[in-house]
């Protein structure tokens, strides 16, 4: 029988809230060496992910988009938006404001190679695992699934 999700996902992971600020959210990155929590709010539901990704803003700063001046206008040869959400992601201070928002997420009771193909398709790293209510009740990772296909081979 296939390996489902909830087989192999860590249970009851570290979580923060969107007012959890930056400082702590990389103390516990670095000291729980994890490369990213879901940011929930009070009643336990997923409003996103903060990453080692999303917190590199800080580190490499922010390119403004490429632009061309006509005569007193500004035309811009990349959508703006983009930038102003890495800029927003540069000067935040909490957890809510630098984070991931709709995080690609997974049930406990798909498979493996479903949650595989999710994070291929996503090129994402882990995935938060939701019950019904829409609460975190575990994470998956590339290593997860790693490791379980290792003891398979025995």
């Amino acid at each position: 029988m296939p390996k489902t999700v909830a087989d192999v996902m860590s249970r009851d992971p570290i979580t923060v809230q969107s007012d959890t600020p930056l400082t702590e959210v990389i103390r516990i990155l670095a000291e729980r060496r994890i490369s990213g929590l879901p940011v929930v709010e009070q009643t336990g539901k997923l409003v996103g992910v903060v990453s080692e990704t999303d917190l590199m803003w800080r580190e490499s700063g922010v390119t403004p988009p490429p632009y061309i001046m006509l005569l007193d206008s500004v035309i811009y040869l990349e959508n703006p938006v983009r930038y102003e959400r890495e800029l927003h992601k540069a000067l935040g201070q909490t957890a809510g404001e630098v984070m991931t928002r709709n995080p690609v997420i997974i049930h406990p009771d798909k498979s493996l190679r479903e949650a595989a193909q999710l994070m291929h398709e996503h090129s994402v790293q882990r995935l938060p695992v939701l019950d019904s209510k829409e609460h975190v009740v575990g994470i998956l990772t590339r290593g997860d699934i790693v490791r379980a296909m290792a003891a398979e081979q025995g």
